[in-house]
This record gives C-alpha cells, structure tokens and sequence, in this order.
C-alpha cells in the first residue's frame, strides 16, 4: 500500500490543455497496480533527479487508453493521440506546458492503433516497452538485454535502463520528424518528414549527415536526391549557414567530424541567466522545408525564424506529378489545367507528394486534345523528338499511345517532343528568354466529359430546379431582409469617428483589382494587388489571410490605425469587413518597396534620396512608438515593409497588423529575413518584446541601404576589397554582411561599407552618421539601443554619435570565439578590448540608455565605452 500511495505522487496525468492528446481522470498509479505485484523487479522513474521505489510486478502498464504522463517539470506528456481526429491512433511525446498542441515524436509511426480504449504502453517480462492493442504487439523496443528501469525525462526523452545505470534504449536515438536540444544526429540517426498534417508514417524527405564525408547536413528526397545542404564544417559552424555561428541561445557540437562515428548535436542557454531557455526546436516538415522555432510567452504561439530551403518551391518533388508550385500562395501547389489532387484528403493536409491526375477515369483516348501550360522547366520524363514536324503531327503522334502525357513545341524552330512519364518540378521559365519550348499537357475533350451520363439524371437535375423556384424565391425574399437589418445594425455599432476612412464592399474592391490579378507582393500578413477605383485614384489593396477577431473588434482595430496620421506612415484609405473577407486599402506608391533597389540588378538611389529614407523612415516609427496614444510596436521592420512614393519618401508600411491579426501573430514573423541575425535577440530568447525589437530591425535595414545590398548574400569576390560584386549561382555559400560592416564601421573604414555603385558621390559626414547609428541600433540588449527618438537626432546631427561598443553577437563572427571582446587598435596603437553590456529594460519608450550619453552636438561630449 505504501508503495501505491508512493506512485500516486509520482504517476500524473494531463489535464485537457490540447484538443488532440485524450484525457482521462484515471492516474497512471492505477494502472501500474492493475498489473498486479509479483516477482520481477523494475525500478520506473518519471523525471530526472531522484530513484523511485522499486516495483515487482509482471507487466507494468506506462500508458493506457486515454491517460497520459507527465514528465518532472511537466515539460512533455506522453500518450496516444490522433492527429487525424478519427480512428487512428499513435504514441507520441508532445509539449504539456503550451496551448498549441506540438507532437515532437511517434513511436508507432507505421502502425497505428484502431480501438484506443484496448491500446496500452506496457513494460514486459523481457524488460522492452511494448504497445499493445488488446493482445496485439503494435511496437516495441529494440532493446536485447532485460530493461531494470523506465525514466521520461524533461528533456522529451524517454529511457530505458539497467541494473548498472547504462542506456539499453532511449527514443532520442530514433528520432521522427522533431529535432530537440541534446538530440544527436549520426550517420544512422536522421529526421524524416511526416506523410502529412494528419500522417505521421515515414514521408519522402529526410535529414541526414553526408553519408560519404559526414561533414555536412543534406536535405534529401525519397532517400536519393539531395536538394539542399549546409556546406563543409569549418569547425565553427557550416560554410552554407553563416547565422549559426551567432549563438543567441545554441550552442553546437559536433564530435568526430569527417568519420563514420561522427555525431552532431546542440544545447541552449537563456540570454538573461534569470530565466530558463525557452522551448525551442528544429523541424522537417511535410513540405520538406527544416524550420526553426521558438516558443513565445507574450503571443503564446511558435516563432519561425529561419527554414531551408527559403524558397519552399526548391523542395525536391514538393508538388510531385502534374502539379505546379508557386510560393506566393498560402497552398504552393496547383494542378495543371484538367487534372485534380489524386488524394483530396491528403492535399488538404498539405501532403502534396501523390501529385495529380486527370480529371476523368478514362486515362487514354485518341478524342483527347491539349491544353497550352506554358514555357516550362521540368523532369521525371522520357522525351521523343520529331525533328521538323508540325504541332498536328506531334499531337497526332501522342494521341496515337496512351503512355504520352504531353509534348513541347517551338514554334520558331517548329521543333517538337513528345513527353512519357510523369512530370515532375514543374517551373515557370517564361522570364527566361533563352527558353522557347511550350509545354502542352493531355486532357480529355471538355465536350466529351460526362457524355455518358443518362438522360434520367439530366432530367432529374431540371425537373430539380423548377421544384426548387418556388423555394429560391421565398429564401431570397427572406435573405434580403435579413441583410437589410444586418446593414441597419452594422450603421449602428459601426459609427467611424474617422476622417477619410471608407468601408468598401467586396464586389467594389474586386472590381478594382480585377479580381486581385495585378499581384504587387505577398507578405506575412497576406498579398497586396494593385487596384483603381472608380474615380481612377491608384490604390494598394491588402488581403488579408487568417484575420484574428469577429467583424466588430476588426472594425475597431481598423480605425485605430486609420486615427494614425504620419508623413512617413503609408495612409489607410479604407477597408472591407464583409462575411469571411479582410482587405485594408492603401494609397499606392509608385516607386515599390526599398528592397527592389537593394537587389543585385536593382536602380541605384542616390546618397541624398538614401539619406532621406533613412531620417524618414525613422521618423515614422518613432511616431508609432512615442507619438501615438498606445506604443505601437511594429515587429516586422525591413526594406520590404518601407515604401517610395512619387518623390522616394520613404513611408513605412503595416503598422498595427501585429495587433490586427493577434490571433496569428506568428505570421507577422514568417515572412523575416531567413536568418537568426535580422531579428532582435531577445525575439528568439523568449523574453517580453518592446519597440527596442524595432530599432534592432531597424538597424539591420540600415545596414542594407548603406551597402546598397541584402545582409544575407552570396560571398563578396576576392577582387577590390569591394562587398558588392557576388558570385553567380544557386550553390554559392551565403555571407552574413553586418559581422563584416560592424568591423569595417568600427575601423573607421565606412568607404568599404558604403555602396560601390555610389562611387564618391556621398557625403562622408551622414555616411559615418547613418554607420554608427546602425551599430548603436543593433546592439545585443535592450537598453543599449538608443530610442527612436534618439536615433532621429543623431541622423539629423542634433545630437552627437559617439562610438558605439561591438555588438557581441556579431562579434562571434569577427573573432571566432562568442561573447568575448575583439581586439581594436587604437589610434596610439595600444590594444582595447570593446565588451557590450549585459543589462536589460524592458519599457516601452524609454530613454536613452544609461550606459551611454548621447549629447547636443555643440557640446563637448566624454565618450564612453560601455
């Protein structure tokens, strides 16, 4: 009896925080004791720290039915689940400790269990966990020696143990689709993708060490074609992935590099040594993207911060057959005209592998014809050609055997193929005029679709409709005043105390856009298309996607942001709130987004057009944060969110959507620079953000309009010393600009950070100015960074700029060791080491730093170091 009270403390269960783990009011202790207490023994611990009595018993039950176990600190919880939300369950370890429900392992990821209440984790006489369901072995441990105890630590991991302490097994070795801190992979341990959303067996795409170097990490498709990969270990991190090497909160390992035995894991550290280390955790999703996430408390959803690929449509066979992808859409991929998902259910759940196909069960008939798709790359298929043959005769050919699936065609060359197989990484190569082959896919005759259907049903459907008339006339009547007191009522609760601001209908901002067909960009908020209204006024029309709130706290939002009023602020015109539709509308700015000129091929801006983006886009967000009402942090500062009107001033853009979309703040993120350096360091540790997360941002974009590129890049060429002539290609290793420009700035060498297409046409005063500004902004704490405020001043020369410390993150770069000082020469040639401060505050507008004095500029200033 004492040894059950003692397991009734120790064996908890979940209360019912995520919708997809059951929950049970039995406690795991009564299971335990249902086995009975015989003659073996085993010793069962549920966290870290302390052994628990030892039990006799024959079978012990861990898990059954719909009870769950906690682990220690009631990080993780282990139970059955059902992602699906129907008959098929699985064993898994999950987050307990957050409101989203996150599945970081499957045991049973082939096998899953049809009667749940039968289902049960059990530990046998031979000493393995086995999942029974009923007396049916579902799955169980690979362990040969007698297993003497269990353990499921904080950690996620689950143990099993003998006498001596050693490790016979542990699910950490065997990992799914969820990479955790302390989780090693080898050259036999790797991720692999669930099939889909609602599928967790073995899908088509894997993480794994390079299995003939084990110097790299590849992304690789169906086990055989690599389509991405970090790059050669260079002993601190991987030649593709420069971010890394900024610890933040990571700290990487890799122990035997180069050797079969090699081993690579990583641990994490909390910023700010009061607090623990948020959850974090490296994914390979069903897209075969490897994605990076950290749990924020303040929005109580995952942060993404970075993925590889960035461009999801470089994924192997993402689409698979008959399917094109296309990033911008929320769903990247899209079937070819006349054909459909082979399995809706899966394509719904985002596992788009199975492709599609056509549209009807007749697969061949010489009464097909060919639909036009487009210039268009591809592989995965056998090609015929006909030299000199006309299209007719290309079709006549195809038509003729029932393997061929399409052709291309010249038209200038009258060069024809015809296509068998299966088509595979569909991309659009219309922009490139070095491609003239037209593919043409194979349908069956849109007149001969449904030609068998019988006349009794072609009856049934009319005689359907009449018998329905006098029923549409009495709903229409019913419908229209229904939405006539729906329109009274929103003119009651809908009062705008807004100047300017217009509710548009749906149907008017369709028109305008014609049918949201002139696409202008696609954000984290949702795509933006270019419209004109009905007195010709050019607009921006943003629509929104997964808008949080009901129609009355949109309204209410919307005309918070509309009350804000700022030169270098983008003017909301108006809005749609009108059954499931979101849309603001913006005035249009003709000359696009400051990140069209920081491409390579990109126009040039002059120093003075620069200098003014600069102040002005400074001068917008100081207003969000200090001159409105509330403090508005925007969260999503980048060349992409500051636009140019007519006469390149610069007005900052979707102010105020992090709070319209609260219920999807994540979005607001996923759309950031893909790279742990762009964003503040205090985004990814976990802690409460404020507008300082801004001026972070705000220093990294400044960075980018000085060197006239983006901060993540291709490696700068060897020649001139110059940073802006890159290297050509896809596998070319990524830079990390700001490391570089933050030692050069603090050198005194600004010329080598300013733009080379600039030239000497610059003022070198504002250059040093904008340079040390950018540096300030990025500094690793809070309270180091100057106020928006503050940094208007010293843009403007009001106040002075002194020089600022080296941020430490960045710092890890330049001397390949994190967190200590780099070594300086002075100008007397002595050595100063430059150290940061590690103090934080967390306040909304605050004032200048305490660590240093920003001062008037006709005042003699002592600088100091910090």
């Amino acid at each position: 009896m004492v040894v059950l009270l003692l397991l009734s403390f120790l064996l908890v269960t979940s209360n019912a925080d995520f919708s997809r783990f059951p929950t049970s009011r039995n406690h795991s202790n009564r299971l335990l004791a249902d086995s009975g207490i015989e003659s073996e023994d085993l010793l069962v611990n549920y966290g870290e720290g302390t052994r628990n009595e030892e039990l006799r018993t024959r079978n012990a039950v861990i898990v059954r039915g719909n009870t769950t176990i906690c682990s220690k600190n009631r990080t993780f919880e282990l139970g059955f689940f059902n992602p699906d939300e129907m008959s098929k369950w699985y064993l898994g370890v999950r987050y307990a400790s957050i409101p989203v429900p996150t599945c970081v392992w499957v045991a049973n990821r082939e096998t899953p269990i049809v009667n749940i209440s039968s289902a049960a984790l059990e530990i046998t006489e031979e000493g393995r966990l086995v999942i029974f369901e009923s007396t049916t072995t579902i799955w169980q441990t690979t362990n040969t020696e007698k297993a003497a105890e269990f353990a499921f630590h904080d950690t996620g991991n689950i143990v099993l143990m003998s006498v001596t302490g050693s490790v016979l097994w542990q699910s950490f070795d065997f990992p799914t689709d969820t990479w955790l801190p302390g989780m090693n992979i080898t050259s036999s341990q790797f991720l692999t993708s669930w099939k889909s959303l609602s599928d967790p067996s073995v899908g088509l795409y894997s993480l794994r060490l390079n299995p003939r170097e084990y110097d790299e990490f590849q992304l690789v498709y169906n086990k055989t074609f690599v389509y991405w990969n970090t790059g050669n270990w260079t002993g601190a991190a991987f030649s593709g992935v420069p971010e890394m090497t900024i610890q933040y909160i990571y700290d990487f390992h890799f122990a035997d590099p180069y050797r079969e035995t090699a081993s690579f894991w990583y641990t994490e550290t909390a910023l700010d040594s009061a607090l623990r280390p948020p959850l974090t955790r490296f994914k390979l999703d069903v897209n075969g993207q490897l994605k990076q996430y950290t749990w924020s408390q303040q929005t109580e959803n995952w942060n993404m911060f970075w993925s590889e690929p960035e461009n999801q449509c470089k994924v192997y066979g993402l689409c698979g057959n008959m399917a094109v992808c296309n990033k911008s859409l929320l769903k990247p991929c899209v079937c070819l005209p006349g054909y459909s998902p082979v399995d809706d259910y899966e394509w719904e759940a985002e596992g788009y592998s199975d492709g599609c196909s056509r549209g009807t069960d007749d697969s061949c008939g010489e009464t097909d014809e060919f639909k036009e798709v487009g210039v268009f790359g591809f592989e995965g298929v056998v090609m015929e050609s006909l030299v000199g043959s006309s299209k007719s005769v290309c079709e006549r050919s195809c038509l003729s055997n029932c393997s061929c699936i399409g052709l291309i065609h010249d038209e200038k060359s009258n060069l024809c193929k015809t296509i068998y197989g299966s088509l595979f990484n569909l991309r659009n190569l219309s922009l490139d005029s070095t491609f003239r082959d037209v593919l043409y896919v194979r349908v069956p005759k849109e007149e001969n679709v449904g030609k068998d259907k019988s006349r009794s049903v072609i009856w049934f459907v009319i005689c359907s409709i009449l018998g329905c008339v006098g029923f549409l006339v009495l709903v229409v009547g019913m419908v229209l005043l229904f939405c006539k007191r729906r329109r009274k009522g929103n003119e009651e609760d809908g009062a705008f105390p807004v100047l300017n601001l217009r509710a548009f209908s749906y149907k008017e901002l369709y028109a305008a856009t014609r049918g949201f067909s002139d696409k202008l960009g696609h954000g984290g908020f949702g795509a933006v298309f270019q419209g004109v209204l009905l007195d010709s006024t050019l607009v921006a029309v943003k629509r929104l996607e997964r808008p949080g709130g009901a129609e009355k706290e949109f309204r209410a939002e919307v005309c918070t942001i509309g009350n804000i009023q700022h030169v270098n602020l983008v003017r909301l015109r108006g809005f749609c709130s009108e059954n499931c539709h979101r849309l603001l509308v913006y005035d249009y700015m003709p000359n696009g987004p400051l990140s069209m000129y920081l491409r390579r091929d990109g126009p040039n801006l002059s120093w003075d057009v620069r200098f003014r983006i600069a102040i002005g886009t400074a001068r917008g967000i100081a207003y969000l944060h200090e001159g409105c009402r509330d403090c508005i942090i925007h969260c999503d500062i980048k060349p992409e969110n500051i636009l140019l009107d007519t006469d390149y001033v610069a007005k900052v853009s979707d102010f105020g959507l992090a709070k319209l979309i609260c219920r999807d703040f994540s979005r607001a993120l996923v759309t950031m620079r893909g790279t742990w350096g762009y964003v503040a360091p205090e985004w990814i540790s976990g802690v409460a953000i404020t507008s300082k997360a801004d001026v972070y941002s705000y220093g990294m974009t400044l960075l980018e309009l000085l060197g006239g590129r983006r901060n993540v890049g291709a490696l700068p060429s060897g020649s001139g010393g110059g940073v802006n002539h890159q290297r050509d290609g896809e596998n070319e290793e990524k830079w990390f600009f700001p490391p570089y420009a933050a030692q050069e700035i603090l050198q005194g060498n600004i010329a080598a950070v300013v733009d080379s297409k600039l030239g000497n046409a610059y003022k070198i005063e504002e250059a040093e100015r904008i340079a040390l500004v950018a540096i300030w902004c990025i500094q690793d704490t809070e309270d180091v960074r100057p106020t928006m405020a503050t940094v208007v001043k010293m843009l403007e020369g009001i106040v002075e700029t002194p020089i600022p410390p080296a941020p430490k993150l960045l710092q890890a770069l330049i001397s390949g060791e994190s967190y200590r000082g780099i070594q300086m020469q002075s100008e007397n040639g002595n050595t100063v080491s430059i150290t940061g401060n590690n103090d934080r505050v967390s306040i909304c507008g605050s004032q200048s730093s305490p660590g240093i004095e920003f001062s008037p500029a006709n005042e003699n200033v002592n600088h100091r170091m910090v």
